[in-house]
């Protein structure tokens, strides 16, 4: 088990009471990664202390304000990739696949690209396949790091420590710059019209396809069973 995948997993998921309890655990295994720059570990240190002192109700709408608003910060892998593209679909069968040739089945109703759940998954994983796993989702991470930069919260730490276990320091800097020219997709006219266009394309697909939107589910529970 690599329980700092665990440990990143827990942290980047809905907060719940379980999770601020648990709070002094998660904190061990973190000052523990020693794979971990000292700074990058005192600021998830820090992170973890303000989330689990500060008021429940707070962080769980700041959580959702960021993750379940709009597509930018979608913490759905394919979200970033395939967009509303039938290949999603194919997508997410083929790593439910995966999930199961591993010995694992979801024992949650979750989207399988969930990122929370994939990192579920890498850490069950050796650290050869849990590299590799992270290595083929770098960019997207990087690109979730910016965002939240951007708009000033605590959680890129978070992208930042998958980032920094693999040994990849994307030029933040020149990421920022793209990102600060996107039009923010979290405004409430935003995402009317991302509904309006979601529902243009249902009529005209006749409800053919089922595709996957980003969960709104804010009371996510991980876990996968084995076999």
């Amino acid at each position: 088990m690599i329980k700092i995948f665990a440990v990143l997993a827990r942290l980047m998921d809905y907060p719940t009471a379980e999770l601020i309890e648990s709070r002094s655990a998660l904190i061990d295994v973190v000052r523990e990664e020693t794979r971990l720059p000292v700074s990058l570990r005192d600021s998830l240190t820090a992170f973890i202390q303000q989330l689990g002192t500060g008021d429940l109700l707070d962080a769980q709408e700041d959580y959702v304000s960021l993750f379940d608003r709009g597509r930018s910060l979608s913490l759905l892998l394919f979200e970033h990739v395939h967009g509303e593209s039938r290949d999603r679909g194919q997508a997410m069968v083929d790593l439910l696949q995966q999930y199961r040739d591993a010995g694992l089945e979801l024992s949650v109703k979750e989207l399988p690209d969930y990122i929370p759940l994939y990192l579920e998954y890498l850490a069950t994983r050796s650290e050869a396949e849990a590299a590799q796993g992270l290595g083929d989702v770098h960019p997207i991470l990087a690109l979730l790091s910016a965002r939240l930069q951007e708009r000033g919260s605590n959680y890129h730490l978070l992208f930042d420590a998958l980032l920094a276990m693999i040994g990849i320091q994307p030029n933040m800097g020149e990421l920022r710059g793209k990102v600060a020219t996107e039009p923010r997709d979290d405004t409430a006219a935003a995402m009317d019209k991302v509904w309006e266009e979601e529902m243009v394309a249902f009529v005209e697909d006749k409800g053919a396809s089922c595709r996957p939107t980003q969960s709104t589910n804010q009371t996510h529970t991980l876990h996968f069973r084995e076999n």
